[in-house]
């Protein structure tokens, strides 16, 4: 995977980017998180993290992706 940024909508405040982080880090592989709520954005980064795997642990926190 290396370096991937999704879309992702409803994070509205640190503690919204926080749950986004500490879901995508449960994920095996996983270097680097950064969910930034103005930009609406979370940067993963990691090698042989699958976009399934993301995708399902940020909805999972709560918080709808576009794909």
């Amino acid at each position: 995977m290396g370096q991937q940024t999704y879309t992702v909508t409803g994070m509205s405040c640190g503690g919204c980017e926080e749950n986004v982080e500490n879901s995508v880090r449960e994920i095996n592989s996983v270097s680097h998180v950064d969910a930034d709520h103005e930009n609406n954005s979370v940067e993963v980064i990691g090698d042989g993290v699958s976009d399934t795997d993301v995708v399902t642990a940020i909805k999972d926190a709560g918080y709808e992706i576009d794909a």
